[in-house]
């Protein structure tokens, strides 16, 4: 499945009697970064659960270009996710987490796959290293290349920034300027508006789970 527009139709989501999402509507097209801004609470991560097919919109539509629902595996295929939880095994170096995704998304080139990965993680010299002894930075970097790996259409990222140094924040902007010239829809939650300044190609501001005006 190929899409290059994502668009939020009137979507509302409730946790019991918490509104955590509103009526929102809002769109983003291929090659263009969205920041997602807000105070905590706000309902951002909500929106990128429900736009990576974890939740599901008590009510409204959620279109992948002309499909319209969850859409399955084919369309969790084409998608790419960094959460507060990196999904990285620390046992393992980061080739071998590299080639764990690559193989989980049946790529046709592991190897090389891994490669360009590491590679783009800046971690060459580090590869076969155990992730449990890298920075935080290090390890945020390998995550968005997990991310990326299988070359997703749409790429959701919540608090990318957070607790990285500023070297570490120029490569994951580097990265995710790569991202938008190959194409993807890019979305990020952030409470760094500097982070994103020179980035975002639209900010739009979520407030008790309604766009702002």
């Amino acid at each position: 499945m190929d899409f290059t527009r994502l668009e939020f139709v009137e979507v509302t989501r409730t946790f019991g009697r918490r509104r955590a999402l509103n009526r929102v509507s809002l769109a983003a097209a291929a090659g263009t970064i969205t920041a997602l801004l807000g105070h905590n609470g706000a309902g951002k991560s909500t929106l990128l659960s429900i736009a990576a097919t974890l939740l599901q919109p008590s009510s409204g539509t959620v279109r992948y270009g002309d499909h319209a629902g969850s859409g399955g595996a084919a369309l969790r295929a084409r998608i790419g996710m960094l959460g507060h939880d990196l999904y990285l095994y620390p046992e393992l170096s980061a080739a071998e987490n590299l080639r764990f995704f690559a193989r989980l998304y049946s790529l046709p080139d592991v190897e090389s796959a891994v490669a360009r990965g590491v590679e783009r993680a800046g971690q060459t010299g580090r590869a076969d290293e155990p992730v449990a002894g890298f920075s935080r930075g290090m390890r945020q970097r390998l995550a968005l290349e997990r991310a990326l790996i299988h070359e997703p259409r749409l790429l959701l990222l919540d608090e990318p920034f957070t607790g990285l140094d500023e070297a570490a924040r120029e490569a994951l902007r580097d990265r995710l300027r790569a991202a938008r010239a190959a194409g993807t829809i890019v979305i990020l939650t952030t409470h760094d508006l500097a982070a994103i300044e020179s980035l975002a190609d639209r900010s739009v501001t979520l407030v008790d789970g309604r766009l702002a005006a």
